[in-house]
């Protein structure tokens, strides 16, 4: 089994530190999601990790050893990072016959991942006529090429219609039950939340996570309760004098941030209060997410201002 292992790994380009001294580990079999607001560094450490840019100081190793020096790096590593990348005047099928003959992979390697990814009635079609969920099927194709141990894709389910997200989704995830080592840089939080069991964020090119899914909502989010009850009012004030706020809702259920569902339950009891609804509610990744980079978010809109 092949990890991605990331040290001490700093690049700059002129007075812009870009990634700074960044480390952590990708194992495998399970799905890694890649995190951070724009301009944290994810893009980066991905073409650093390929050779695609030379670091100032650090190094990444995959299978123990820098990506470039495979000698048939399709083989160990596939890769989607620009799914403009195919000539477009080439067809499909030929653009995975190229890399094939380039990595000694059998041509008949190029037929099975055409059908696996859901093009194979087109790969006779010029790439230049392609959408782009076309484009990023084919580019996904070509990162499976090899059969690789390890898979790193940016953005995998830009430009694709809702039967491709559940398919990426479900191949990502089967990928790494494979016991290959997956990574995948997103900016979809809902979406991330369904495939990936670890993350790791960035921020400002820094480590800002390296977690389970499960731990980092938990240590990120907020915990809240849904309740409903006929005294609002009265809940409230007895909300109030234990130190937590009670947010109502436009459905008539209202919000308790900060507390538990056994800790209103008790309260309301002891007022003999009546409850009809009483749950909590699990954070979201998203909210875990926006928690802990609201510090290091380089590019945010400001926020509008309503006239009076």
């Amino acid at each position: 089994m092949t990890s991605i292992d990331v040290q001490d790994l700093t690049k700059e380009y002129g007075a812009t530190r870009a990634v700074d001294g960044l480390s952590f580990r990708v194992g495998p079999g399970r799905v890694t999601g890649f995190l951070g607001p724009n301009g944290a560094g994810k893009s980066t450490t991905l073409r650093l990790a390929l050779g695609l840019a030379r670091p100032t100081s650090g190094r990444v190793l995959i299978g123990g050893r820098p990506y470039t020096s495979y000698a048939e790096p399709l083989r160990m590593v596939g890769a989607l990072l620009d799914p403009q990348a195919a000539h477009g005047a080439r067809t499909a099928r030929d653009h995975l016959r190229v890399l094939a003959a380039a990595h000694r992979i059998p041509v008949r390697r190029v037929d099975d991942v055409l059908e696996q990814v859901g093009i194979a009635a087109v790969a006779g079609r010029r790439v230049k006529t392609y959408s782009l969920g076309m484009r990023q099927r084919l580019g996904i194709a070509a990162a499976l090429l090899g059969d690789p141990e390890v898979v790193l894709l940016d953005e995998p389910s830009n430009g694709l219609d809702p039967e491709g997200i559940v398919w990426i989704r479900t191949l990502m995830r089967d990928l790494a039950r494979a016991g290959r080592t997956v990574l995948v840089s997103s900016h979809l939080m809902n979406e991330t939340a369904t495939f990936a069991d670890h993350l790791v964020v960035l921020g400002r090119g820094r480590l800002l996570a390296d977690a389970s899914m499960r731990d980092f909502i938990a240590a990120h989010g907020t915990q809240r309760v849904r309740v409903r009850t006929s005294e609002p009012d009265r809940l409230r004030a007895v909300l109030a004098r234990a130190g937590h706020t009670l947010t109502p809702g436009d459905d008539g259920r209202c919000t308790v941030t900060g507390a538990t569902a056994a800790d209103v339950g008790a309260l309301a009891a002891a007022e003999r209060l009546p409850v009809l609804e009483l749950a909590d509610e699990t954070a979201s990744l998203e909210d875990a997410y926006l928690a802990l980079t609201a510090t290091d978010t380089e590019f945010a809109a400001a926020t509008p201002v309503q006239e009076v």
